[in-house]
Parts: structure tokens; C-alpha cells; sequence
């Protein structure tokens, strides 16, 4: 069965909506802010280059292997298949707090369109809400997911680049030098500590790009438009970040209270007021819900074709049901999965509050950790003569670049896991490296009773045969084209 095709403007529109800059920057932003000041923008940049290194990587990957469900698929074939279910399973978990933690996010921009200040309990419907909403637009089907992501792309440019370059050059109250201005964070500790405290500024927003390839066979031409589509994905994130927090920093008319936490409910709202007025305010909050709502779709998206890929191989429980297709070749059991499992997660937070800052800590470490098994993985296969063989490849580069595309993530990990402040309790001050600790363990305690990977027969670890015979077709071929002519 044959998935409905989309192009590269709705793939690139998928990874953009699904990284969303203008989601960071209402999550991110006052985090940056009070953590380490204005410079904490400086991590957008940081993070960007990282993480353009790691997609130019996938690229090469999924160009050989257009598969849906990335991640995993990935590590399967460049490892095996134990590998490669300890890394999904990791994925799947991430994924599933990811999308928990962004629809949390959402509820202070909800309340400000509308006028009211939701209490716990709204909260959680406002979250349930968004997440039914993005599961009917991707039970619509492939065309629908297409479309809505095109329109939250372009919400996205207008409310990040439209609103941040009106901003910059009509109501700028700052000089561009606070952006080497701590502005009294660290409370007097050294100020590289108190920088590496912000790093979630841009670690958390530069992922997403990895989502053009969970929908592969949904792509035409996935060898060559992938990969295309990651990079832009990337590049187009830091600028229309970039142009986003400067315009914002730089227009706050009071921007030592935000660092001093005194505006803690909505700081970009107030920004805005001051700015552009109440009515210009509830525009850009408007954009703002638009492209909360084309994300969550994105992220259910990707999570529902990694568990579709997952299922299809026979890897998890309830696999013959999670592996099903609808008539529209679109995987609408796994669609409900990835609505439902965020919908127990916003429980607990809805019970205990406190814990979404953790939740959203250890998604990101998650994240970074599940990519990095990929980056190791290619790099073994290359260091046993893999060279990649998809129509988009880096040539002789691609070692290198794998290389340094690892070294990133390991220092990206050891920045995520470091430990919290002093004066917070163990657990606390360790949350992020118990959240993989817990999910990695019960991962291989599930591999050693149930062993999922026994039940599969799909093909792994024959990175280095399959671009032996890409290459040998492709010899072929053009020796038919010289004959013919």
C-alpha cells in the first residue's frame, strides 16, 4: 500500500513546525532571560551549528534509507536490532514528554488571548484540547498534516520574523550591547557556570529537523528531498529565532524586571503591550496559538510513524494492532497512541505541577542521547568502510563531519546532565540523568524478559551491503544508458 506523497516545502514545513521557533521563544525566551540574561541568546547559535553538523549526517542516512519512523530504522540498519530497540524505545519516551511539556506551554498564551488567568484544572483541558485537535487534523490524513503544516509554517514566519523585525527597527528600547550583559544573573558565581545553566535555550529548540525523515515514504524523492529539507529546517530556525529574540530583548521597555523574574506570568504579552498595543498583542497570541497547534501536530506525527515503524517490525506490545493502516494508508491506530500517552503524562502534571521543568529536562537529554546512538552507530559502520550510498552523500567529508557531529552530542549530553544548584535536593539536582537512568533501565529490563527483537525477521546492521548494490544498479545503469546510445 502506497502512502499519499508530500513535497519538500510540506516536509521542510513539518520539521519547521515540529522545532517551532515561535514556541521557543515563548517558552525560551524568559528562561533564558532570568537564567543567564541576554546572553543566553548566544546558545541559539551554539545549538544551530551542533545540530546543522548531526542533520547533514542524517542526511546522508536517509538518503540510503528512506524509511518511515527515522530513528529507528536508522539504527537498525546501521547497527542491529537490539541497538536500534533501545534507541526507539528511548525516542518513544522522549517523544512522548516532549509533546506533554510544549502543550504545557501553551496554557499561559491560551489564557492571555482570551483574557484569563487558567488555573490548574483549565490548564489541563486547554492541553487536552490542543491534543484532540492535533489528532483529528492527522487522522484528516496525509494531505491535511501536509497542509496544516505549511499554514503553521507561515504563521511561524510572520510571528517570528515579522513581529521580531518590527521590533528591531521601530521600538527598540535597548542597545545591542546587553547582549554581553549578564544583568546581574549567577548571584556571583563565575558566569560560564551560570551560561551553561542557559544552554536549554537553544538545546531545547534545535531538534525537530530529524521529523522530515519519521514520514519518508510519505516524501516524493525522500533520497534527495530529505536531507534538503533537514538543513533548511535548521537554517531557517536560527534566523527566524535569531531575528525573534533580538527584536524582542531589544524592544522590552523593562527588560532588568524580566531578568529578575518580577514579570514571571507572561513576559513576551507584556513586551507586546507596551510595543505594538492590545491589539497587535492579541494578533501575534493568535499566530502564537496557530503554530502551538501546527507543533503538537508535527510532534504526533513523527511519534505516531515511529511507533508504526516500531509495530511493523513486530518490536512492541500490541504490535499487530499498532502496525495496522487505514484505507487512507495512514497509521491511525499509532496516531491514537501518540495523542494518548500525553494525555496520562498531562495527569500527572496536572496532580504535581512541580514536575513539568524536570519532564522537559530529561526530553531533551533524551532526545540528544537517541540522535547520538545514531552519529555513533554511522560512525561505526564507517570505520568498517560504510560510505554512504544514497543520492545525497558528503563524499570523502562525511567522516569528519560524523566526527564532529558526535563530539557535539557528547558535549551537548554532558551540558544537559550536569547538576542542578547546591541547595537543591539530590533527586533534583540529579533529575535529568535519573529520567534516563529509569527509562534506559526499564528498556533493557523489558529487552531481557519479553527479547522483542527475536519477533522480528526486518533487515539490520547491512549498511555496508545495500551501498554495495546502490552502487552496483547505479554502474549498471549508466553502462545500459552508454549502450542504448
Amino acid at each position: 500500500m502506497r502512502f499519499t506523497r508530500m513535497g519538500v516545502v510540506e516536509t521542510l514545513s513539518l520539521g519547521f513546525t515540529y522545532m517551532s521557533p515561535l514556541g521557543a521563544i515563548a517558552a525560551l525566551l524568559p528562561l533564558g532571560l532570568t537564567t543567564a540574561g541576554p546572553p543566553s541568546t548566544w546558545w541559539l547559535v551554539i545549538a544551530a551549528a551542533g545540530q546543522l553538523i548531526v542533520a547533514l549526517v542524517f542526511g546522508e542516512i536517509v538518503s540510503q534509507y528512506p524509511i518511515t519512523g527515522g530513528i529507528y530504522p536508522w539504527a537498525r540498519r546501521l547497527w542491529g536490532k537490539r541497538y536500534a530497540w533501545l534507541a526507539a524505545w528511548i525516542y518513544l519516551c522522549a517523544l512522548i514528554v516532549t509533546i506533554t511539556s510544549f502543550t504545557q506551554f501553551s496554557i499561559p498564551y491560551v489564557g492571555s488571548l482570551f483574557g484569563f488567568h487558567p488555573s490548574n484544572t483549565q490548564g489541563f483541558l486547554i492541553v487536552i484540547g490542543l491534543l484532540l485537535l492535533a489528532l483529528a487534523l492527522n487522522m484528516a490524513g496525509t494531505k491535511t498534516l501536509g497542509a496544516v503544516a505549511r499554514i503553521g509554517f507561515y504563521a511561524e514566519l510572520v510571528g517570528v520574523i515579522g513581529y521580531g523585525l518590527y521590533l528591531l527597527f521601530f521600538k527598540r528600547n535597548n542597545s545591542f550591547a546587553v547582549f554581553f550583559d549578564a544583568m546581574g544573573t549567577g548571584g556571583g558565581a563565575p558566569y560560564t557556570q551560570t551560561f551553561l545553566l542557559a544552554a536549554l535555550t537553544g538545546l531545547f529548540l534545535f531538534y525537530g529537523f530529524e521529523a522530515c525523515g519519521d514520514v519518508a515514504e510519505e516524501v516524493e524523492r525522500p533520497g534527495r528531498s530529505i536531507p534538503r529539507a533537514m538543513i533548511l529546517t535548521v537554517v531557517c530556525g536560527l534566523v527566524s529565532a535569531g531575528m525573534a529574540f533580538v527584536g524582542f530583548i531589544l524592544a522590552s521597555p523593562d527588560l532588568q524586571a524580566i531578568v529578575d523574574g518580577k514579570i514571571t506570568t507572561d513576559p513576551i504579552s507584556a513586551i507586546l503591550d507596551s510595543a505594538v498595543g492590545p491589539a497587535g498583542t492579541k494578533i501575534f497570541l493568535a499566530i502564537a496559538l496557530t503554530a502551538f497547534i501546527s507543533c503538537v501536530m508535527s510532534l504526533e506525527a513523527a511519534l505516531s510513524r515511529l511507533v508504526f515503524a516500531f509495530a511493523r517490525d513486530r518490536m512492541l506490545p500490541g504490535s499487530k494492532y499498532l502496525a495496522t493502516l487505514s484505507k487512507a494508508a495512514t497509521p491511525r491506530t499509532a496516531m491514537l497512541f501518540a495523542c494518548a500517552a500525553p494525555v496520562v503524562l498531562s495527569i500527572v502534571v496536572l496532580i504535581a505541577p512541580d514536575s513539568l521543568p524536570r519532564f522537559t529536562a530529561f526530553a531533551v537529554c533524551g532526545i540528544y542521547l537517541c540522535f547520538h546512538m545514531v552519529t555513533f552507530a554511522a560512525l561505526r559502520m564507517r570505520l568498517k568502510g560504510w560510505r554512504p550510498a544514497g543520492d545525497w552523500n558528503l563524499g570523502r567529508a562525511g567522516l569528519a563531519v560524523n566526527v564532529i557531529a558526535l563530539a557535539w552530542g557528547v558535549t551537548a549530553m554532558v551540558i544537559l546532565t550536569r547538576p542542578g544548584s547546591s541547595d537543591l535536593g539530590f533527586l533534583d539536582r540529579w533529575i535529568v540523568v535519573a529520567g534516563l537512568v529509569v527509562v534506559v533501565g526499564s528498556g533493557l529490563l523489558y529487552m531481557a524478559i519479553a527479547r522483542p527483537w527475536g519477533k522480528s525477521d526486518a533487515p539490520a546492521g547491512d549498511a555496508l551491503e545495500v551501498a554495495a548494490e546502490m552502487r552496483a544498479a547505479r554502474a549498471r545503469s549508466a553502462t545500459s544508458v552508454v549502450d542504448a546510445a
